[in-house]
Order: structure tokens, then sequence, then C-alpha cells
């Protein structure tokens, strides 16, 4: 049997660099869930229609089942597990636990990560804007209202956040 081929991949993972000694065929999913044990980031359909296995490459959203490591060597990779601070989670993780915007949670850490990039790009977006930065995360269980609802929240109570007309400000 042969060996696949190994390369050496320098990335930097949740504000951390690390080196992966890596199979060259491996994409950088199964890098991060199988080298590095950073399994918040799941595999679903591995053909980029899903969303389960969205991270962000310097702050974009991005389907890591077809992204090489090698295309990202020092680029700013996040995953899920680097979404809190610290022990202090996000107003996102917050916000879906809150409304109970997880059913099954197998679509959660994907969608957390495309709501992040959006508020951070755009930190009062219209329920529009939600739904388009999220349209790429497909959720079985249907449980898109308070996915919606959970990321609406959650930009209400963010940091430098003007005041939304769709929040009332007793939830700012």
């Amino acid at each position: 049997m042969v060996e696949a081929r190994r390369e050496v991949v320098r990335l930097r993972v949740n504000g951390e660099a690390v080196e992966v000694l890596a199979p060259v065929h491996k994409t950088l999913l199964e890098v991060l869930r199988e080298e590095l044990a950073l399994t918040g980031t799941k595999h679903g359909c591995e053909l980029g229609e899903c969303g389960t296995c969205t991270v962000l490459i310097d702050g974009k959203p991005q389907l890591s089942c077809l992204v090489l490591p090698l295309q990202v060597e020092g680029r700013a990779i996040t995953t899920v597990e680097g979404l809190a601070d610290g022990a202090v989670e996000h107003p996102l993780q917050v916000a879906f636990t809150e409304l109970a915007a997880a059913q099954c949670g197998y679509c959660t850490p994907g969608m957390l990560l495309a709501a992040k990039s959006l508020l951070d790009a755009n930190p009062t977006p219209s329920r529009e804007e939600v739904k388009e930065a999220l349209a790429g995360n497909l959720c079985r269980c249907t449980g898109y209202a308070k996915i919606l609802e959970a990321v609406d929240l959650a930009a209400s109570r963010m940091p430098n956040t003007a005041t939304r007309g769709d929040v009332p400000p007793s939830k700012q």
C-alpha cells in the first residue's frame, strides 16, 4: 500500500499558529477535525451545498470541505471553537441559546460563523440581509425562524450597534 504524501502546513486557527503534517489530499475540514481535534466544524454533504462545515477565513465564510489547507496557509481561520472570548460566549451564542435557535445543533456552528461574518461587516442588517447571509447554511430541522430571531437579538446586543427600528429598546 502506498502512503499518501504529506506536507507541513502552517495555519493560524482561532488566533494560534499551528503546524500540521497532513496528507495533501485532505480538505481543511478533515485537517481541522482529524489533525487538530476541532470537531465543532461538521461534516455534511462534502460537496459545498449544506454549509455545516463553514469556517471564517480572514473573516469571510468559507466551506472548509472545498478548501485545501495549503490554500489558506498563514491566513486567519476561525472555527466555532474560536467564537467565544475565553469563557465569555459571543452574543450570537448567547442569543442562540436563549431563543432555542439550535434544534439538533448540527447546522449551528456554520450558522454562527456565517452570522458573525455578517454582523462584523454590517452590525444592523435587515431581515433580508440576514436571510441572504445564511442562505448557504441548511437547517434540516427547519428552525429558520428562531435562527433569524437569534441573529437579530445578537445584533441588537452587540457593541457599536445603532438603534434598530425592528428591536424594541427594552431588548437592546
